[in-house]
């Protein structure tokens, strides 16, 4: 091979290794949940298809929303799935987030499932009611997840604190099944898409029910918070639970920093568009996703650019 045939053979390979190093990073949930899911399933996509476009992608374990919007910001995390309501706290600077400043960088790719907020509880522990908490041993959820800021939203429109359970247990999702069928814990909580990998265990190693979350305070945070919804869990997806339940709900956002390279972005969200109907197979929490509804429902956050290029091509939005 002659001198310049070398060159060029070393900057081709230059050009693959510069090529294939652009590796995006998800933070997840536990993996007992649908953001697990949700992360490895759009990482499945981008990998299967990186020859096309020189990019991987991998997903991580994490606490959940509140600890992947802190990772986004600090630049830990490239994209993140978290809860809408979370969403916009962290862009306006309130509630967990009310001790920084709004956080200007935030951008919002598409929206997935919608997460009913859900309550479960032993069959023989006498709930029956969100009210009939009071005085139980309940998990609450682990610091940093969204299901437990969003517990913490509901306890401060009932008035409540810590003390008024006999017990306030903070496991993450993955243990609070099992710790519920040996009795450590009365009722847990987990605001999550379903059909749910722990709601399923719960449900059909001890018969747990789901229970009814409604009232006044509900009905209060569901028509001052835009990003609310009422909803309920759909009856017949779980053992012994065969009619639906009333309760309130979220959806789950992929979000992003505005540092993040918009031709990456546009790759991920790209990839996900042009194969929805595949994606959309992978899970059932995903099976009613649509376009347009992934673009409008629970973004409170700006559209990233690489998004808003995407979707302006595609016409799925106006100039």
């Amino acid at each position: 091979m002659n001198r310049n045939g070398l060159l060029a053979g070393v900057f081709l390979l230059g050009w693959l290794s510069v090529a294939g190093a652009a590796e995006i990073s998800i933070g997840t949930g536990s993996q007992a949940g649908v953001y697990y899911q949700v992360g490895r399933n759009v990482c499945r996509l981008v990998n299967k298809t990186s020859k096309a476009h020189g990019v991987t992608c991998e997903s991580h374990i994490s606490n959940g929303s509140i600890s992947n919007l802190n990772d986004i910001r600090s630049g830990e995390l490239d994209i993140g799935i978290a809860q809408s309501d979370w969403q916009y706290h962290a862009v306006k600077g309130s509630k967990k987030f009310k001790n920084e400043s709004p956080d200007q960088e935030l951008r919002a790719l598409f929206s997935v499932h919608s997460e009913p907020f859900t309550l479960v509880a032993r069959q023989d522990a006498n709930i029956n009611h969100l009210n009939d908490l009071v005085g139980k041993r309940v998990n609450i959820g682990n610091p940093g997840s969204g299901q437990r800021a969003t517990m913490e939203v509901v306890m401060e429109a009932k008035g409540w604190d810590k003390s008024i359970f006999s017990l306030a247990n903070e496991l993450p999702a993955w243990q609070q099944s099992m710790a519920l069928c040996h009795d450590r814990v009365q009722a847990m909580i987990y605001t999550v898409g379903h059909p749910n990998q722990s709601v399923a265990q719960a449900t059909s190693l001890c018969g747990a029910k789901i229970v009814e979350v409604s009232g006044p305070e509900i009905d209060r945070l569901v028509s001052e918070n835009s990003f609310y919804v009422q909803t309920s869990v759909p009856g017949g997806l779980y053992a012994a639970n065969p009619d639906p339940v009333n309760t309130f709900g979220v959806n789950a956002t992929v979000v992003a920093s505005s540092k993040m390279d918009p031709d990456l972005v546009y790759t991920l969200v790209k990839t996900v568009f042009e194969n929805l109907e595949r994606f959309k197979s992978m899970h059932p929490a995903f099976s009613l996703l649509n376009k347009k509804a992934m673009i409008e429902d629970g973004l409170s956050a700006p559209l990233h650019d690489g998004a808003r290029r995407y979707y302006l091509e595609q016409g799925l939005i106006a100039k």
